[in-house]
């Protein structure tokens, strides 16, 4: 069974605060801040050997905007549920869904708003090998993660 990585954008692969070297985007690119991607990311993440699904608000538009820029093929995309009141208050509106379309599979999910109470909440009722990794919003996805990501994967 392939284990999932759950990928997040905004905070994640598009940090707050513009990264070291960060280039402006081609006048055409619309969106101002996509000259914080880092394009080595996708070669990164997809030497996981991971699944590679996008957890985000960006939908699809992930697929149509940043997988080009990073390298990577068309992902799956995790949709979102117009009410999530089946978690508890506290838990990202995100988990439910994330662990729902894991249904039982390993996975790992990278997310710039998660918290004790959605690794919490995800080992109470997942019933596979789960990994929820917090990354820094300011500074986004770093080697660091994406090793402690790889680690845990080795380890399944």
């Amino acid at each position: 069974m392939v284990p999932i990585v759950f990928l997040d954008v905004d905070g994640v692969l598009l940090p707050m605060r513009a990264r070291p070297g960060s280039r402006r985007p081609a006048p055409d690119s619309g969106n101002p801040l996509l000259d914080r991607l880092d394009p080595a990311d996708g070669p990164r993440l997809l030497a996981l050997g991971a699944e590679l699904v996008w957890a985000t608000s960006w939908l699809s538009e992930a697929n149509a905007v940043l997988s080009p820029r990073l390298g990577l093929p068309s992902l799956p995309v995790v949709t979102w549920p117009d009410d999530e009141s089946e978690v508890p208050r506290g838990v990202h509106w995100k988990t439910a869904a994330i662990v729902r379309w894991a249904a039982g599979r390993p996975f790992a999910w990278l997310d710039d708003e998660t918290t004790d109470a959605d690794r919490h909440w995800v080992a109470a009722t997942h019933p596979g090998a789960a990994l929820v990794h917090r990354i820094d919003p300011l500074v986004g996805l770093t080697v660091t993660d994406i090793a402690a990501v790889g680690r845990w994967l080795g380890a399944l």
